[in-house]
């Protein structure tokens, strides 16, 4: 017991410095970055329909062999012989076959690997045509060190020593396991199925439905199946001794299948714990609309690792308890009331999932508005003034360090700020619509619009700034593209209130409302308005706006 208390303290004070931390970053990037990040004209003239996954690990030595097709559509001339597969060393590609013939090397051209791209020479198809591309591949994948911050593939074991088997790799990409166009711009359109081949003594779990399963031999082979549109990083196999049960929730789109899959010894408390997705969807259906996928269900499955929001499966690993692994990160108590792993994660189905950024650089869209579910949950269940307190003391995790946005086109994110800055920016701009009824509307609006769609973040900021009928141009740079927090410098002489913003961009204008809900206007130069106190500390800003204050 002792040990176990001390390993659980250190796996908190390991998770404290790890929280929001983007998953790679850089400060110089090579062409492979340029390759992995970018549309180059070997990804520009095809658009995935489907990924068809088959999969066999061997737990022993750690190593895969497995078989991807690829069924894509022509979309535009080529201005190259070749096609970019995406596929991360060690792995190595086996057999290729295109529509269904073993593949032979188009003539005069050369079929090459360059680092973690493999260049593939086709003839050229009509435009609008569909193609197939399927490739046999094996090795040894990236093994996970930190997951899911640093990630791979997992092999480790359960608590009664059995082996148990999953992969986690946002930012790291999904070709480290399986050959695909890693881009995020590019999601297959039709979907995707995922067979897992492994000893019958084990249950292998994937996305959305189960479609079939045998066993043969002493191999169990299990097929699952999207329909809908998912991320390359989202398709993950779960592979442990697990047991199920399920329910029906009855949503907006009407009855949605809810599956939980967990390690059998786990059962009694996970049953107890998952009470709370039921609350969940209840309210994010409220401030988002209808769950995305009701074709494919909403899944839990616990995973050997804290958490991700792998689209209709979700990774959950916060050992059935509230808070971040017991811990409340706004400091509060307001996070100690929910579990964040089936809050947070499961708040990605909607922004993240259903609304995907074209560039990772662009991940505040995922990041920031599923951090703000979290409010949002709790303004739902317990109030707006809960909500007001738990955002107002995730504050304190903010760095400022760099800004939000990250470099495009070179695969990385920007600075962690896109979780608890980025909230705390949506906190803001709610208070400046200054209507909830219209707020709500926008958000649920973001969702019909985007509707399984890859956006931008302009996109997103041209939405919201269109439907709230605030200019809020200024106020997306400022927080996303700069480190800067603007401060209201407040000065107070003669009865006369004068007030501007600095520490900010150039016309910088946002709106903001003091305690008393009076509204104030500022710019970049000094404005003046009566008050009759001759003390500034008479005056307080509401504090739902993330700003600095100066007082003289």
């Amino acid at each position: 017991m002792k040990k176990t208390i001390i390993a659980a303290l250190v796996s908190l004070l390991f998770i404290q410095n790890s929280v929001a931390q983007p998953l790679h970053q850089k400060t110089a990037f090579t062409h492979q970055d340029t390759l992995r990040g970018s549309v180059t004209p070997e990804r520009a003239w095809w658009n995935v329909l489907r990924y068809d996954i088959e999969v066999t690990p061997n737990y022993s030595a750690k190593s895969i062999a497995g078989k991807t097709t690829i069924t894509y559509k022509v979309i535009a001339d080529r201005h190259t012989d070749y096609l970019q597969i995406d596929l991360q060393q060690p792995l190595q590609i086996d057999t290729l076959y295109y529509n269904n013939k073993l593949y032979i090397n188009y003539p005069a051209k050369p079929y090459y690997n360059e680092g973690n791209v493999w260049h593939i020479p086709l003839p050229k198809a009509e435009k609008n045509s569909v193609q197939e591309l399927t490739i046999c591949y094996h090795g040894t994948p990236r093994e996970a060190v930190r997951p899911p911050w640093d990630g791979g593939w997992i092999w480790t074991k359960d608590e009664q020593g059995r082996p148990w088997m999953s992969v986690a790799c946002q930012g790291l990409g999904a070709s480290v396991w399986y050959p695909c166009k890693d881009y995020q711009g590019d999601e297959p359109d039709n979907g995707a199925s995922l067979t897992i081949h492994v000893s019958d003594t084990l249950v292998a779990v994937g996305n959305g439905k189960l479609k079939s399963k045998t066993v043969q031999n002493g191999i169990a082979t299990s097929t699952w199946e999207v329909v809908n549109p998912i991320n390359n990083y989202d398709i993950i196999p779960y592979i442990g001794k697990y047991v199920n049960w399920n329910e029906t929730y009855n949503g907006e789109r009407g009855p949605l299948d809810c599956s939980y899959w967990v390690l059998d010894y786990d059962i009694t408390k996970a049953k107890a714990q998952f009470e709370q997705v039921p609350k969940m969807l209840k309210a994010f259906e409220y401030w988002y609309g209808p769950y995305p996928f009701y074709e494919d269900g909403y899944k839990l499955v616990e995973a050997p690792h804290l958490g991700m929001e792998h689209q209709s499966a979700v990774a959950y690993g916060n050992h059935f308890m509230n808070g971040y692994l017991g811990r409340d990160l706004s400091g509060t108590g307001q996070g100690l009331k929910w579990d964040y792993i089936i809050v947070h994660e499961s708040g990605h189905e909607w922004f993240g999932n259903n609304i995907t950024t074209k560039d990772i650089a662009d991940m505040w869209v995922h990041e920031g508005f599923t951090d703000y579910c979290e409010t949002l949950f709790i303004d739902y269940y317990f109030g707006n003034e809960a909500g007001d307190k738990y955002m107002e003391g995730l504050r304190k995790n903010i760095t400022n360090q760099k800004p939000i946005i990250g470099p495009y086109g070179v695969n990385q994110e920007g600075s962690g700020d896109m979780y608890y800055k980025g909230a705390n920016m949506l906190h803001t701009i709610r208070q400046i619509i200054n209507n909830d009824t219209l707020f709500r509307q926008i958000l649920r609006g973001l969702n019909q619009t985007f509707y399984h769609q890859t956006v931008t973040s302009k996109q997103i900021e041209e939405y919201i700034t269109k439907q709230s009928g605030k200019d809020l141009s200024k106020v997306f740079d400022q927080y996303l593209r700069t480190t800067q927090i603007p401060t209201l410098e407040l000065k107070l002489e003669n009865n006369q209130l004068k007030y501007r913003w600095a520490n900010c961009l150039p016309g910088f204008n946002m709106p903001v409302k003091l305690a008393n809900n009076q509204w104030l206007y500022p710019t970049t130069d000094f404005q003046n308005i009566k008050w009759p106190a001759a003390d500034s500390n008479t005056i307080e800003v509401d504090k739902n706006f993330y700003i600095n204050v100066n007082k003289s």
